[in-house]
């Protein structure tokens, strides 16, 4: 893929993230900007050693004859490399591709194929890909990571070499990172952000998390778009240790040693990492005092998570994000500002509480019409076509935050919506606005069921049961005409513990409950329900 590959264009700014970054090499140069603690071995990375580092691997590039517009391949885990090797990308004016293995190996050559990179960075572990992926083995220049690889050339050799100290002046169109839907339900589609989205991206995490943008501090991350965001605004980056590709098995002991040692007085990662963490200090009796602020996302976030970090970290004011890999972030809310009432109508069917929509994110509510193409609408037309006030429908969201299209148009028809001219992004999520203009939460629009007891969206079903001590995870599902709700419990159920959550959830109407050992999750988030493997586990039963 090369410069060829556009997109449509936004704001009438020129930049490059690299800017950002340089300039905080000039600010604060003996400031640590990542702190790597991968493998064990602590790494402090200083904003003048990052800036130089970059300098020399955008060199090392460069004699890979890597070009402007060229786009590389980049598989390595979250570390110092990763990051160096991505801004390096970005100031040659490459575009970075970026592929989570977790897909599977045919998913993972369906999107090289049509990514079509010309560089290929990677650790040794990655490169064994080469061997099993017919379209990285292709990718004519190769940079292998911690080891010398036949036909790769040793991202050590950086070292050696002087700074390419020049940022490429980038139009705000100039495509900057490829990434992949996970195409669990078909093709995975491809979404190309520009420079100036990242850039727009950076300014909707400034501004929404600004409130503890302490410069002096330390943000434990685990979200790779925080790390950017953070050395964007010149906050020192740690880097937990384990495999953040699972954060549903990561090993907590390693990463409460970090926060303990480093004091990091923010913390970003997903459920299921904040699960381990939490269940770690439970069983430790262990508090993590120096976090101000926790966030998570990326998948469901229930009430019951927040209340299980606010006691392991008594003095953080803890905040649930939702977002999707087309607009990040779309709505928050701190536990603080959910109400006894709130907690009561989640248990009622009322869904998950979301919060308010971000400052930068336009959202609207539409008869839900998922699967069907719309519009294009005028101005008034699109607005009289608004759900009202707590009533379900689809979400639609615009910004400049928010992606406009996919790559050569696929799935464009579907997700997209345009009016007057700006595009909107449909999320294909179900869910409405209460008075107060909060959002809350239902599912995914193609999930909801009706039949003779009436339409019931099983998310709410889930959020409800999450609030059931001894329910770990729950998913309900239609099986063979009824309405089932499986449990994976957090404990060993007590006689008439399930009678008892069977009548706390007598407005879905359950034909029955199921108690499974374990639920299948998704591979990429370990947080959300995988429905093929648990309909596989169901006709197993």
């Amino acid at each position: 893929m090369t410069s060829g590959m556009t997109l449509p264009s936004s704001q009438p700014t020129v930049g490059n993230l690299a800017d950002l970054l340089r300039d905080q090499a000039r600010r604060r140069p003996d400031q640590p900007a990542i702190i790597d603690t991968h493998r064990g071995k602590k790494r402090v990375t200083t904003f003048a050693m990052l800036e130089r580092q970059v300098g020399q691997a955008a060199a090392l590039l460069h004699r890979a004859r890597l070009r402007p517009g060229d786009t590389v391949l980049l598989l390595q885990p979250m570390s110092a490399e990763l990051y160096i090797a991505l801004i390096a990308v970005f100031r040659a004016g490459m575009t970075a591709m970026l592929v989570d293995p977790a897909v599977g190996i045919a998913q993972v050559e369906r999107c090289c194929a049509r990514g079509q990179p010309r560089g290929f960075i990677g650790s040794a572990r990655a490169h064994v890909l080469r061997l099993l992926v017919p379209s990285i083995g292709r990718i004519p220049h190769k940079i292998s990571i911690g080891a010398h690889l036949p036909g790769a050339i040793p991202w050590s050799h950086a070292k050696d070499l002087a700074p390419r100290d020049e940022v490429s002046a980038c139009p705000p169109d100039t495509p900057a990172l490829l990434t992949f839907t996970s195409g669990s339900t078909g093709q995975p589609k491809a979404m190309l952000r520009s420079h100036d989205f990242l850039l727009a991206q950076h300014r909707v995490l400034q501004n929404t998390f600004a409130d503890d943008d302490t410069i002096d501090g330390v943000s434990m991350t685990a979200l790779p778009v925080f790390v950017l965001a953070d050395l964007a605004s010149g906050v020192t980056s740690l880097l937990p240790p384990g495999n953040l590709r699972k954060p549903g098995q990561i090993a907590p002991a390693p990463v409460v040693a970090d926060i303990l040692r480093y004091q990091p007085h923010r913390a970003c990662a997903s459920p299921a990492f904040w699960e381990r963490i939490v269940a770690w200090c439970q069983h430790h009796h262990t508090t993590l005092p120096s976090l101000q602020t926790v966030y998570t996302g990326g998948g469901p976030v229930f009430p019951t998570l927040l209340a299980d970090l606010q006691a392991c970290a008594p003095q953080a004011r803890i905040v649930a994000v939702y977002g999707s890999t087309e607009a990040e972030p779309i709505a928050h809310i701190a536990r603080d500002d959910i109400q006894p009432d709130d907690r009561a109508a989640m248990q009622s069917g009322a869904g998950l509480l979301a919060g308010e929509p971000v400052a930068e994110t336009a959202l609207r509510i539409l008869p839900d019409r998922w699967g069907t193409p719309l519009g294009p609408y005028t101005g008034d037309e699109f607005e009289s076509a608004r759900m009202p006030v707590g009533e379900p429908g689809e979400i639609v969201v615009s910004g400049a935050h928010v992606g406009v299209g996919y790559v050569g148009g696929d799935g464009d028809a579907e997700t997209k919506i345009r009016v007057d001219g700006v595009i909107w992004h449909r999320t294909g999520d179900a869910g409405y606005l209460d008075a107060r203009g909060r959002l809350w939460l239902l599912g995914r629009c193609s999930a909801r069921i009706e039949d003779t007891h009436g339409a019931v969206y099983p998310f709410a079903v889930e959020a409800a049961a999450a609030g059931h001590p001894a329910v770990h995870r729950s998913a309900m599902v239609v099986w063979r005409g009824q309405r089932v709700l499986l449990v994976e419990p957090a404990y060993p159920l007590y006689d008439g513990e399930l009678d008892m959550l069977k009548h706390s959830l007598a407005w879905a109407h359950l034909d029955t409950i199921r108690v499974v050992p374990h639920i299948p999750v998704d591979r990429r988030h370990n947080a959300k329900i995988d429905y093929p493997a648990l309909t596989r586990l169901l006709r197993s039963m």
